[in-house]
């Protein structure tokens, strides 16, 4: 049976107590579940990891891996005869030779809970090893990053397959779905800046599908581990991850939602300096207030937020110039050296995005400007990616 990722069934959550799991009980949507709307049945880890399971956890009991290494030995010889083995798996380059220490288990797309072996199946120990391995490939420069990515998104995939079989929800489960977060993110930045062609679009937008999958799926596993904790001080980070996101024009969104979303959050998380400081960005886009969205990023944006957003800057850059455009009157032109202050870009590069939105320069050296109210604007379907802000961070705290 055909197992697609993000396939729609929703039919199993997970149980609170041993972090093993248990069918999702008719009402849990009523209820609320993961401080997402309740509108419907939460997505579990499942789902998001591209199973479903064809027995629900009630019809049998959850598998217990016995996996020592991070691919089971058969599907280890099995690739070997295949050639199926990335550079990263291959011994001196032979396409034909791997080691336990170098083979990662792939990420299989078809799979039944009811065949599946316990010796085919990582147990948490193993997956937190696997998961620090493939973290350390993250800064190989041995080959392009487009290459090292697709590794490391396939062999996540699988960790969070096995953690799904097993119906694993505690504590090591959700270090490691935060680790998993954290290798989006970090794609998130590097392949939006070196997207120069619609493959490397194309990996963005998996990219930050597969990061949205797995925010959700980590909500659902601190609501049940974390209920009675109040004090967590990591999750109102992730939490603002969700938040961010919704800047991209391009990213599915619960924009009609989002306010009830925030409803159901723990007020820890609501209060936390993490989720005021999205909740704030969101608003100043929205608003217009482009100087204090910049200034705040700057500011106070922790790293991960920062490569979270940068992706977004210059489409946030051209909706500014579209609003400076429309203001004004024409014979007051926008400096350039102006704008660029308020926008926290190079010069040159909002010279270039000016261009790209249709705006005419005029003026020569350091006096280059645009006058307003130019009908040649429009804001372009596909804008360059920036390098992030051209500002010191520590400025305007």
């Amino acid at each position: 049976m055909d197992r697609r990722d993000g396939a729609s069934n929703r039919g199993r959550s997970f149980a609170r107590g041993n972090g093993r799991g248990r069918g999702w009980r008719p009402g849990d949507e009523r209820r609320g579940h993961g401080g997402r709307p309740s509108t419907q049945p939460p997505p579990s880890t499942a789902s998001a990891a591209g199973i479903t399971p064809s027995v629900t956890a009630s019809d049998a009991p959850p598998i217990v891996g016995t996996c020592p290494d991070m691919c089971p030995a058969a599907e280890r010889a099995q690739r070997e005869r295949l050639r199926d083995l990335a550079a990263f798996e291959r011994v001196g380059s032979d396409p034909r030779s791997t080691a336990p220490s170098l083979a990662v288990k792939k990420f299989c797309r078809t799979i039944s809970s009811t065949s599946v072996q316990a010796s085919d199946i990582r147990p948490l120990s193993v997956l937190r090893e696997t998961m620090d391995y493939l973290l350390d490939l993250l800064n190989s420069s041995e080959y392009p990053f487009d290459v090292v990515h697709d590794f490391i998104f396939d062999r996540t995939r699988s960790v969070r397959q096995d953690l799904s079989i097993q119906n694993l929800v505690n504590e090591q489960a959700i270090h490691i779905y935060e680790d998993v977060i954290k290798f989006h993110i970090l794609s998130h930045q590097r392949l939006a800046r070196s997207c120069k062609d619609s493959d490397a679009s194309s990996l963005c937008y998996l990219n930050t599908e597969q990061l949205m999958k797995c925010l959700l799926s980590l909500f659902d596993m601190y609501h049940i581990v974390h209920k009675n904790d109040s004090h967590n001080t990591r999750k109102a980070e992730y939490y603002s991850f969700f938040v961010l996101l919704h800047l991209g024009c391009k990213i599915p969104r619960m924009a009609d939602s989002l306010s009830l979303w925030y409803s159901q959050l723990p007020a820890s998380v609501v209060r936390s300096k993490e989720m005021i400081f999205a909740r704030t960005i969101l608003r100043c886009y929205h608003l217009g207030n482009f100087k204090r969205f910049f200034c705040m990023i700057a500011a106070d944006a922790s790293d991960l937020q920062l490569c979270l957003v940068e992706p977004f800057l210059n489409e946030v850059r051209a909706r500014a110039l579209m609003y400076f455009n429309h203001s004004g009157y024409k014979p007051q032109h926008h400096p350039l050296t102006h704008l660029s202050e308020i926008l926290m870009i190079e010069e040159l590069e909002l010279e270039n995005l000016c261009s790209i939105c249709g705006l005419e320069i005029s003026g020569s050296g350091d006096t280059k400007s645009f006058a307003p109210k130019q009908t040649s604007f429009s804001l372009p379907s596909a804008i360059s990616h920036s390098s992030g802000l051209h500002i010191s961070r520590e400025i305007e705290r």
